[in-house]
């Protein structure tokens, strides 16, 4: 299973989403990295170029935050990704 990373923050419903995604996916593991402190929130912004929660990263690839995600699965590329 591929490591997935997401920054995230305690009150972002899709943070929550994709949490719920991923783990219906079989993922079991996911690091997150809150964005409430603002050396994580700055780090994110200068991998990614966006300032808005989730990001995420699968493998050190970032897909994106859950708009993002969704489309992956709908797409069926989500479990490619994930199973490398």
């Amino acid at each position: 299973m591929a490591k997935v990373v997401m920054y995230s923050s305690k009150t972002c419903t899709y943070c929550f989403a994709a949490e719920k995604l991923l783990h219906s996916k079989g993922v079991k593991d996911i690091e997150k990295i809150m964005t409430d402190i603002d050396a994580n929130r700055d780090e994110m912004v200068q991998r990614t170029g966006r300032r808005t929660v989730p990001q995420i990263f699968i493998d050190d690839k970032h897909v994106g935050g859950y708009d993002d995600l969704q489309a992956l699965n709908t797409s069926g590329q989500l479990d490619s990704l994930l199973s490398a």
